[in-house]
């Protein structure tokens, strides 16, 4: 009996790590491993001997950082990059201000159908990426959207979305649909989580609705909007359904659009895996290095109001 309770504490000492032990394998196996791969992938290249016919004409040599100099020296690399910065500029604002207004809005006393309108608003996020730019994509066509043929009885003008400068703000549109319901569902969780008290002692103090929602209710809810912006650039950053999904339905749209579309097409379009195994690593690379500058510059803010 006593050795099996000197045992006891050593088998309850390690149940976390066998309750960890699936997460971590399948964490190494689907994740971890094929990051791995890629990079390795990236430092190598195809040598052709001769002709390249016959059996061991082509085989993989080691290449250095060549991959990468190339991929730096990749103009359409770098003009997606710009095309997805100019994307973000819109989406990001776009999305998080109608989030933060939707959840103010829901979070007021006097709202009616609370329910169906939370149900209402997140409901595209619900619809997927690719089916989202199909229907987007369809009333973006003037031949069968059913905008262009209101606008044509009004007399009105009928812009084309799909060419252009319209094209990143039928793009943005697209991610700003799927996107807002579910930023507003975070911050609106947030606000729901800020104790009664401080609301009523703002209203003691004789503040208004919008000097509570100004002062008390966004200041309180800003981790949400710290979280929901780092998610929003990451996607950002990511981007590739919608210009895909789009891509047959107009020639504005290249099939180097954008960073990732550009890795799909060395991969697949042209067989160049090692290139685009380069390139993905960069991708990878720029977005931790956002992410964890913005999140250290967050943090940092944090501790400075905190020193107040």
């Amino acid at each position: 009996m006593s050795s099996s309770a000197s045992r006891k504490p050593y088998g309850v000492k390690g149940a976390p790590y066998g309750f960890l032990l699936p997460a971590a394998l399948l964490f190494a196996l689907f994740f971890a491993l094929p990051i791995g791969y890629a990079v390795w992938l990236s430092f190598r290249k195809v040598h052709v001997s001769g002709l390249g016919l016959g059996s061991g004409a082509r085989h993989e040599v080691w290449a250095g950082f060549e991959n990468y100099t190339g991929a730096f020296h990749d103009s359409e690399l770098l003009h997606g990059a710009l095309r997805v910065l100019g994307y973000g500029c819109v989406v990001v604002p776009v999305m998080l201000g109608l989030a933060l207004l939707f959840a103010l809005m829901l979070d007021t006393d006097k709202v009616r159908l609370a329910s169906f309108t939370r149900l209402a608003i997140f409901l595209p996020y619900a619809v997927p990426g690719v089916v989202a730019a199909l229907l987007w994509g369809f009333l973006y066509l003037p031949d069968v959207s059913p905008f262009y043929f209101v606008l044509g009885k009004l007399g009105l003008p009928q812009p084309d979305l799909l060419d252009g400068g319209p094209l990143y703000l039928a793009l943005s549109n697209i991610a700003v649909w799927g996107g807002t319901g579910f930023n507003m569902v975070v911050i609106y969780t947030s606000l729901r989580a800020i104790p009664a008290e401080v609301y009523e002692a703002a209203k003691l103090d004789g503040a208004t609705p919008l000097q509570i929602a100004l002062r008390v209710k966004i200041p309180m809810v800003a981790p949400s909007l710290v979280l929901t912006f780092f998610f929003s650039i990451i996607a950002t950053l990511q981007v590739f359904n919608e210009p895909t999904t789009l891509k047959p339905l107009t020639n504005s749209v290249s099939t180097t659009w954008s960073p990732l579309m550009k890795v799909y097409q060395d991969a697949f379009g042209r067989g160049d895996i090692y290139a685009a195994a380069a390139e993905a690593t960069l991708i990878a690379l720029v977005t931790l290095a956002l992410s964890f500058g913005f999140l250290r510059a967050a943090n940092r803010r944090n501790r400075q109001e905190e020193a107040r």
